[in-house]
This record gives C-alpha cells, structure tokens and sequence, in this order.
C-alpha cells in the first residue's frame, strides 16, 4: 500500500496568478517571455519576481533577493503558483531562509527542476509539499516542444495521475531491473541528490521511488556520485529506480553512462526504469514528485500521483 502524506497545493485555474522566479542562475529575458506567452496561452496570469533578472556572477542576485523572492511569493495569497525561470545552481544557499510556516500556511505549486531539486527537497523536508519536476519558465521550444508543454500544462492545470513510458529514443532505454514498485517519487537531479548527502534535506528513501537524471556529467563522475550515494547508505531502502534523461553525459572512454547505471543500479535487487523522457533532454515531460508513483519496469511506465488537488 502506497503511503500519501504529502501536502497537495490546489490546482492552477485559469485566471490564477504565477509568479515567475529565480532562485538559483540568471535568466533571459527573451525565453522567460516565451513562457510567459505560454503559461498565459493557458488562462494564467504570470508575473514576474521583483529580482528575476537580477545577476550576480553565476547566481541570479544576491541569496537575500532570492529567498526575498520566493518568500513574497510563498506569503501572497493572490499568487496561487510559483515556476522557476531555471536552475543553474544557487538554490541551496537561499533554502535556509525559507519561510515554511509561509508555505504550510498556503500551499502553493512550486514548478521546476535541475538546481531546483535543491528547493524541492527543502519544501519536501519543511512542509511535505507535492511539488512539480518539470521545464521553467525560461522557455526554449526546440528542447521542449509541443508535448513538453503539454505535459506541464497537465502537472499544474489538471488533477489527472501522470504516466510517463519509457522510450527506445532515449539513452538509458536499456537500463532495466524487472519488477514493479511503489512508493513517494523522490529525487531529481544526480549531482543534487548527492550534493544534499548531511544536509536537514535530504529525504529518507526508504520505501520510495528514486528519479535521477543529470547533464554534462561524463560517466565516471556519474560513477562516483552513485557510488556515494551507495556508501552512504542512501540506497539502502529504495523500492526502486525512477532513470530518466542523462544528457551529453560522453566523454572519450568506452564506458557509456549506460553502462554506469547499469552496473550501479542493477545490483540493488529492486526495480529499474531508463529511458524516461525526464530531465535536460529534448522532449522533456514533467512528472510530480513527493507523491505516490508506481514504477512497472516490465510495462515501461512511470505512474504518478498528482501534485496537486
């Protein structure tokens, strides 16, 4: 039986107001307005953050104005959504400074991914909050096209259970462990997920679904970030693998990170999924996470609870 104890915000209408932030890499501005010519494509009502494009060397202003930012957002009760323009990296150094009485008080849909795994995690720890793994607002359609769009529109506007099936087109298609799985889709980004190790973050994964994906990793650091998670003891209680995109994750050894994962994850005696269209890659879909999922590897598929209700 899948336990649900998590804290679902309520679903976005149209007519809802998103507020657009940035909590972790600079942004510009002429993909965030190709996702705000979405998201009001959709009825919704984006605004921008006081400090979106604010710029600090890598960080997207100083930690003060992004946690200013997503404190305004967690706190206004006429915003009803908050999407992340990006990740880049920055999101751990502000999530010490989030008001989670603010977020328990009036929950609301955070949408993101990459660096925002950071977020999540703290969200997840702080209030339990469902929250959303998907592109942001800075929007680029030849990464993600028409379905990606489709697909994030569905997370945040619908209350409909997401499945996301396993593709030969992807990488890690051939990363698989029979079985099937359930438990709370946990995780994210690898580097993250791993950079969370220590931290009041990071989650207890016993029993649940864990979802990597990751970017610009080549295998051998792929590697050493699952290894450490395996030393650490963080795998220990897994139901299972959630594989999604690892993208331009070569380099020039005959290694693939294929067979990294592979080699990694397939002696842990619990289900494997690759090939999941989650993640850095072209057609990335969103799927929720903090909510319960079920992981078949022998149907190829990825069921998950809404985030929202």
């Amino acid at each position: 039986m899948i336990t649900d104890d998590c804290l679902r915000p309520p679903v976005l209408r149209p007519g809802d107001t998103v507020m657009l932030v940035s909590p972790s890499g600079p942004t510009r501005p002429e993909r965030v307005a190709r996702g705000v010519e979405l998201l009001t494509g959709w009825g919704l009502r984006p605004v921008l953050a006081p400090n979106a494009y604010a710029r600090r060397g890598y960080l997207a202003g100083d930690d003060a104005l992004r946690a200013a930012d997503l404190n305004a957002a967690f706190a206004d009760p006429g915003v009803r959504g908050v999407i992340c323009t990006r990740g880049g990296y920055g999101a751990q150094r502000v999530v010490d400074l989030l008001d989670m009485a603010a977020v328990r008080r009036d929950p609301k849909v955070v949408a993101g991914f990459s660096d925002i795994t950071a977020l999540q995690f703290a969200l997840w720890r702080g209030a339990r909050l469902a929250s959303v793994h998907g592109p942001g607002a800075a929007w680029l359609d030849e990464r993600t096209p028409l379905r990606s769009a489709e697909s994030l529109h569905t997370a945040l506007m619908t209350t409909e259970p997401v499945t996301v099936a396993a593709t030969p087109d992807e990488e890690t298609f051939a990363v698989r462990v029979p079985g099937r799985a359930v438990g709370p889709l946990l995780g994210g980004n690898l580097c993250l997920i791993t950079a969370s190790i220590g931290t009041p973050d990071m989650p207890d994964l016993t029993g649940a679904v864990l979802l990597i994906e990751e970017v610009q990793e080549p295998p051998y650091k792929v590697d050493r970030m699952l290894t450490h998670l395996r030393r650490a003891g963080v795998l220990d209680g897994v139901a299972g693998v959630a594989v999604g995109q690892f993208t331009e994750c070569a380099d020039g050894w005959d290694t693939t990170v294929t067979d990294v994962l592979t080699e990694c994850l397939g002696d842990l005696g619990v289900p494997v999924l690759g090939g999941l269209p989650v993640g850095h890659g072209v057609n990335q879909l969103t799927v929720p996470v903090g909510t319960p999922a079920t992981l078949d590897a022998d149907a190829g598929t990825l069921t998950v609870s809404p985030a929202v209700r």
